[in-house]
């Protein structure tokens, strides 16, 4: 099949499973939606020649760009203590005990081989776990370690893992070796990630300045920046996956010393919003493509691993899944109570969380894209041209891991997570909410109280910016009467302001409504038409709530 067809087809796969989603009486997550999706493409007959290291030049490093770029920075370095031991502590555990588990379940299965599928285990999919709790949402600190882990967590299993396929091709292994390597390809994927983001904000600073900004080519700059990152990393041997992600973190910061234009900002959204969702559709796609010729393979498979019956290949998968969550729940609890025992010491009280906490932390550990792509990239064959060692048989066991672990967290998730609350300091941010509403508005009356004050040629006008800056004085006035953080005016501030937001929404939606009779009377030409509808759209777009992550 054609590769612009190919594409085209799983488009509109991905379009097609959204209604499906949204028509089914049950709520069924999207990702299993396009598994079953693909599977039937691949029975309809439509083959996709899958190129695992293209499939992570083209997806991986958008969408970890991407969450670097949205995850809020507050959360990722005020938990980082749990999140870099789950993003590098549970891995290297995981790698150990599973490795070591799966060699002694499967005795056909090297221990080498058997490091390198555990490994490849190791990363989660925040993407499949934030579209397994879209009905049910996660409380946000859990969803900000997630997300802070499956950041990191990437790019050390995909080391693990090269280390492993290593000591499978060559037979030897070095602990002091792979903990330099480890440390050198890290720190050299955040080295690039940070510098490429810095030397780009620079030189599009200095153009835009004399030039001008085009939010069409602004936009494209941050879709080119993740390859920019990927590929020389991945080209200096350290960490591409890293760098992208890095990259996403430090263009926050980047923007924080710049000014973007808001109808920028506003495009950009939705372009990468867009971005999102596709390489999303497709990826699950692709893994319910693999399914059929999966499914064909099973006694070929069962037979490598020296299995009595298909059954017994399928009872490895669910033995090494669930063993991968007990994995993670262990090291979970033994986290949560070094820490709660670290407070007792220094004279805190709080103890351990609800179990429950600890249980959806554990479920969430989806296996998704990283774990797809990775073990596809297993060579085929050794140094001396025989067939490496039970590819095809670690190859099933990651898919079927995959699969295994959506079905579960899909059905577990939304039980877990519903009515589950994390004691936060909500207070805290409700205050600095507050407090920089009166600052922003204390700032806007100043600006217009200069503006007011410098005398136009013109009386007309002048009278006119009169009338406009008293309108507008109102609107921020009437936001620092209620914009108190300590008075008792604070909840009623937030009531008014979404008031205000829902009346505002409806009276442009009316205005829109009219605009449209208009048009299709006659009684006004397509270009008066197509200027206020964007007006009104650009109005509305503002009013709308804003991406949450």
């Amino acid at each position: 099949m054609h590769v612009v067809t190919m594409i085209l087809m799983l488009l509109l796969a991905v379009v097609v499973s959204t209604f499906i989603v949204k028509l089914l009486p049950l709520k069924v997550p999207i990702p299993l939606v396009q598994i079953v999706l693909g599977a039937a493409l691949s029975m309809l007959g439509m083959p996709v020649s899958f190129d695992s290291h293209l499939f992570l030049l083209l997806f991986i490093p958008p969408l970890l760009f991407l969450d670097g770029w949205r995850i809020p920075k507050g959360a990722l370095f005020g938990e980082w203590r749990p999140i870099l031991s789950l993003a590098i502590g549970l891995v290297v555990f995981t790698v150990v005990g599973m490795g070591m588990l799966i060699h002694w379940l499967i005795p056909a299965v090297s221990l080498a081989v058997a490091f390198a599928l555990a490994a490849i285990l190791s990363p989660t999919d925040p993407v499949a776990v934030s579209a397994m709790t879209a009905n049910s949402p996660l409380p946000s600190r859990i969803g900000h370690i997630l997300e802070g882990e499956s950041l990191l967590n990437d790019a050390t299993g995909l080391v693990c893992f090269s280390f492993a396929v290593t000591a499978a091709l060559t037979g030897t292994f070095s602990l002091g070796k792979a903990s330099l390597s480890f440390v050198m390809v890290a720190g050299g994927g955040i080295i690039i990630g940070l510098a490429l983001v810095w030397v780009v904000g620079r030189l599009n600073r200095l153009l835009v300045n004399f030039t001008g900004e085009d939010p069409a080519v602004q936009i494209l700059i941050s879709l080119l920046i993740p390859f920019a990152a990927y590929l020389p990393a991945e080209h200096v041997h350290v960490s591409g996956i890293l760098a992208a992600a890095v990259a996403g973190i430090a263009m926050h910061y980047n923007e924080l010393s710049g000014r973007t234009l808001a109808s920028t900002r506003m495009q950009r959204t939705v372009v990468w919003d867009t971005v999102q969702t596709a390489l999303n559709g497709i990826i699950f796609l692709l893994l319910g493509e693999q399914l059929p010729s999966m499914l064909r393979a099973m006694p070929d498979v069962a037979a490598q691993a020296g299995a009595a019956s298909v059954g017994e290949l399928v009872g490895y998968v669910f033995l090494i899944t669930l063993a991968l969550g007990l994995l993670r729940f262990g090291w979970v609890w033994i986290s949560l109570s070094l820490l709660a025992f670290r407070r007792r010491l220094a004279g805190g009280k709080r103890g351990l969380p609800h179990w429950r906490v600890m249980a959806v932390i554990s479920t969430a550990g989806v296996r998704g894209a990283i774990t797809l792509a990775g073990i596809l990239t297993l060579p085929l064959l050794m140094p001396d041209g025989s067939a490496f060692p039970s590819r095809d048989l670690a190859i099933f066991i990651a898919m079927g891991v995959i699969i295994l672990s959506l079905v579960i967290a899909s059905i577990a998730l939304p039980l877990l997570t519903r009515g589950l609350h994390m004691d936060l300091p909500r207070a805290g941010a409700m205050n600095q909410e507050n407090l920089a509403r009166v600052a922003t508005a204390e700032a806007a009356v100043r600006r217009l109280e200069a503006l007011a004050s410098q005398p136009l040629e013109d009386p007309h006008r002048e009278a006119l910016r009169s009338e406009a800056v008293t309108h507008i004085m109102d609107i921020y006035r009437r936001r620092l009467d209620y914009g108190d953080a300590s008075g008792e005016h604070a909840d009623d501030m937030h009531r008014l302001f979404e008031m205000e937001r829902v009346l505002r929404i409806e009276a442009l939606r009316a205005e829109r409504d009219i605009l449209f009779k208009l048009r299709t009377s006659s009684s006004i030409d397509d270009d008066v038409h197509r200027r206020l509808l964007h007006e009104i759209d650009l109005k509305e777009g503002s009013l709308t709530p804003a991406y949450k992550h």
